[in-house]
């Protein structure tokens, strides 16, 4: 099957108002007889959700976790883009638009980036509307903050907890549409299979995680909107529960799997501490605007630190060695992630490390609690040379900003940041692959979409930070009430959808006895067993540099790992109860295919770009080197049967309003 990315023609910046203007609509009272399942109900699906049952479509929305408030998209921190220019520093669509392309190093398609720029300054406006409490400044206007990869303040914020805040936003108004009763809500429900009736996406198979009970649900059209698959890694800032589960059942029904190998590694992630940890935690990107990292100059100095026998305070500014504001003079510490992750990892290799591990930096506020601590010292008239002051005053300054991430990192490690510099290294965090979307964003399975993190659509290789809220809002509020319209407008006389079909029937058959084999599987492993060492080949092998011989040993070994979950994993418990094992069980089945096609693209792509790097290709100063000419494109997967057979799909990617350059931040 041929991609058709769907793109409307005309300039890009009237390529959606051209869209709107032609699409199919469905009246009022037709909207009242069609059926919609969203699965996830993060701030893509809770905001869809909510947007489709106010236009008065019935809505039945899933979530594994015990209310749709706690998805993981609660988790984000500091912040969401938009074009508003509020600061009055050069920002614009266009600006905001180029900012995504180059930060996802070319790998991305212009019509949808453009629309996600577009539509971005509509969020804002929703957001304040349903009271969402985002930062002013003393005069009342709204504040902005910088992110990496951009020379302009464009991020709206809550403190450190703007993804909690927006979420809550969204469940309000999906609360206001469960009360009418236009939205059916089913928490502790996990989407398990994809019905698809004459070519036609019409329904899933969910399992209700509290009874075990095998349900069939019908629908019109089905919206994936259940996050990324970061947790492929075992150890991510992913929510422990986050999976890939409903998007590779859509997978294996159809729908391409687009660019896999496009994982963000974050840099300021809080460094693992050892063996015992099932997940980790990140210190929002937002830090970055205030705090310096650096590691020390000599290497006798980061070995004394490591053994405990020097403290970071006690190095001068001379012995430290800020090394992005070194490489990358332009940005500085705010460079995209994909670069500043790479730059800590090359630091510590080297043997500047600074945790026990040897696999931390620092982040370090010092610098910005005496300049801020200077600021208020003389806008209160105030002695700015008394350190003890000018220490008190910056310190208020940094927590009314940021203290909420304080007193977490402080929680974690029993470290005070205020006066020792914060550890940080790199980890999984977001994942720029996922199913492929047109620009309707409907997957290779009609009537099936795909929106927020699950879909391939936005970001490229290389997703900037407080674009992901950006994306889950813009597709939710603002893309997917239009797109879905126009492909549910011949369904108007269809009627209810039966689940009493030979169809309905196969797939509950299909997934009754793919439980029905864990439960009576005699293995003596439990699932966190294969998921950890699926983990540990997944970040040795294909986590922040790849290489032919490592790709090539992955995809090897994560087969052999696969056969060896099916033969030897066990499942206490039974099927029709409450059993988490077994929810883990359906997961991680899907992560060791998941992980196979992961490597499998990573080996396919010879080039390094973004998140993507493979050491063979770099340039002299150890920089990502692409390759135009053979890579410019989307790499969409369709499923054959397992992931070593799966086909190769092309779509490629034409830019016209933007130049391919090699990217830069120096």
């Amino acid at each position: 099957m041929a991609l058709d990315s769907k793109i409307p023609a005309g300039s890009i910046d009237q390529k959606w108002t051209n869209y709107k203007n032609k699409i199919n609509l469905v009246n009022p009272a037709n909207k009242r007889n069609l059926d919609i399942i969203v699965v996830g109900t993060g701030l893509a699906g809770g905001s869809a959700s909510a947007t489709l049952a106010e236009l008065g479509y019935n809505v039945k929305a899933f979530c594994f976790q015990d209310s749709p408030r706690r998805a993981h998209s609660i988790a984000a921190q500091g912040g969401i883009n938009a074009a508003k220019n509020y600061m009055g520093d050069g920002d614009s669509v266009f600006r905001l638009f180029y900012d995504t392309v180059k930060g996802g190093d070319y790998r991305a398609r212009e019509a949808n980036v453009y629309r996600l720029a577009e539509v971005s300054t509509n969020i804002i406006d929703q957001c304040v509307a349903q009271g969402v409490p985002l930062a002013r400044e003393y005069g009342g206007l709204l504040d902005n903050r910088s992110f990496g990869g951009t020379l302009v303040s464009r991020t709206f914020y809550a403190k450190g907890q703007t993804g909690q805040q927006l979420l809550l936003g969204a469940y309000s108004a999906m609360n206001r549409q469960i009360a009418r009763g236009k939205i059916k809500m089913y928490a502790r429900h996990e989407m398990l299979e994809l019905v698809v009736i004459d070519g036609k996406a019409r329904g899933i198979i969910a399992r209700n995680l509290m009874t075990g009970a095998i349900e069939r649900h019908s629908a019109h059209a089905v919206v994936i909107a259940s996050g990324g698959y970061g947790n492929v890694f075992f150890l991510s800032t992913n929510a422990m529960g986050s999976n890939v589960t409903a998007a590779w059942k859509v997978h294996k029904k159809g729908a391409y799997f687009a660019n896999p190998c496009y994982t963000q590694i974050h840099p300021t992630c809080i460094p693992v501490s050892g063996d015992h940890q099932s997940k980790l935690t990140l210190m929002s990107e937002s830090l970055r605007n205030d705090g310096r990292i650096w590691v020390p100059k000599s290497l006798e100095d980061a070995k004394a630190i490591r053994e405990g026998r020097k403290k970071p305070t006690q190095l001068s500014e001379e012995e430290r060695d800020y090394y992005l504001e070194r490489r990358y003079p332009a940005f500085g510490n705010l460079v995209p992630r994909d670069i500043a992750s790479r730059a800590a990892k090359e630091r510590c290799d080297a043997g500047y490390g600074v945790n026990k591990t040897g696999e931390a930096v620092y982040l370090d506020f010092a610098s910005a609690i005496e300049r801020y601590g200077k600021d208020q010292a003389r806008i209160r008239h105030l002695d700015e040379n008394n350190k003890e002051l000018v220490l008190k005053l910056g310190k208020e300054v940094i927590a009314a900003k940021y203290g909420n991430l304080f007193q977490m990192y402080e929680k974690i490690v029993d470290e005070n940041p205020y006066e020792t510099p914060m550890m940080i290294y790199p980890a999984v965090h977001y994942t720029m692959g996922g199913v492929w979307v047109d620009y309707n964003l409907m997957t290779t399975i009609p009537g099936c979409f795909a929106i927020g993190e699950a879909n391939f659509s936005d970001h490229g290789a290389n997703r900037l930070g407080a674009s992901a809220l950006m994306q889950g809002l813009a597709d939710g509020y603002f893309v997917l009430p239009y797109t879905i319209g126009d492909y549910l407008a011949p369904d108007i006389k269809l009627g209810k959808i039966p689940t009493d079909t030979p169809e309905f029937e196969e797939a509950e058959k299909s997934v009754r006895n793919q439980l029905e084999k864990f439960v009576s599987n005699k293995g003596t492993q439990p699932v966190d067993h294969f998921h950890r060492r699926l983990g540990k080949i997944m970040w040795d092998k294909v986590g922040m540099a790849r290489n032919e011989k490592g790709l090539n040993e992955a995809i090897k070994e994560i087969a052999e790992l696969r056969e060896d979950f099916y033969k030897n994993v066990k499942v206490p418990g039974t099927l029709d109860s409450f059993n988490q094992e077994l929810e883990k069980a359906m997961r991680v089945a899907d992560f060791l295919e998941l992980g196979e096609l992961f490597a499998k693209d990573a080996l396919h792509r010879n080039e390094s770009c973004g998140g993507h790097f493979r050491e063979e290709y770099q340039t002299p100063d150890g920089e990502a080197l692409r390759d135009d000419e053979n890579f410019a494109y989307v790499a969409a997967w369709e499923y054959k049967g397992k992931p070593a057979d799966a086909v190769l799909h092309k779509e490629p990617l034409v830019y016209d309003n933007v130049k391919l350059v090699t990217r830069s931040y120096k």
